[in-house]
Formats: structure tokens, sequence, C-alpha cells
């Protein structure tokens, strides 16, 4: 099993920065990808950016230039630095690896965090 913990969230100021930290741990073989997700109330979850092994990295469009990931392979940890953050930016963010494990043999699945809340208010 793998287990993703997420920290960083909080409550910031609009136009403020946060940056979060998702730690994945357990019996890995490999992690194909990471990435953050966010769901605001009685919304669904929407993708905000992915981060490939192989280096791809890709943005949803509401967060370009605004949002970047990065990843830690050495410490299987993802980060997600927010800056200019907006209001609309108010959502729980998750953690994914899609990852696989010694006992899965060659068939990867998706881990989900718990979540972190970020609160965009004045």
């Amino acid at each position: 099993q793998v287990q993703l913990v997420e920290s960083g969230g909080g409550l910031v100021q609009p136009g403020g920065s946060l940056r979060l930290s998702c730690a994945a741990s357990g019996t890995i073989s490999s992690i194909y990808r990471m990435a953050w997700y966010r769901q605001a109330p009685g919304k669904q979850r929407e993708l905000v950016a992915i981060n490939f092994a192989a280096g791809m990295i890709r943005y949803a469009d509401f967060v370009k230039g605004r949002f970047t990931i990065s990843r830690d392979n050495g410490k299987n940890t993802v980060y997600l630095q927010m800056n200019s953050l907006k209001p609309e930016d108010t959502a729980v963010y998750y953690c994914n690896a899609y990852a696989d494990t010694p006992a899965a043999r060659g068939r990867p699945s998706d881990y989900w965090g718990q979540g972190t809340q970020v609160t965009v208010s004045s």
C-alpha cells in the first residue's frame, strides 16, 4: 500500500502564496505520476497540475502562470507552489499518485491523500 500525506494548507489573503507538500510512503516500486486535484464545495474534483516521472508537466488553464508543481523523486514528495491566489482557488486540495508496489506486480493503482484545505479570503 501507498500512503500520501499532504501538508501546507491554510488561510491566506487574496494575492498571497502557499506551498503544499505531499509525501508518499509505503512499499513503493515506482511512482509514474503525481498530481494535485482540488474540490470546491458543490463542485466536482478537478485536476490542478500533474507531474509525470518522465518529466512532463501539465497545468489546468486556471492556474497557468500562478502555480508550479515540482517533485523530489528521492523523497517521493510532490509540491505545489501557489502564488497570486484568488478566492476561487478556495478548495480542498488532494494529492494523487499513480504507483506500483511489489504486491501489485506491475499493476499500478491510483492513491489519494486525505486532502488539505486552502481558503483564500480577506
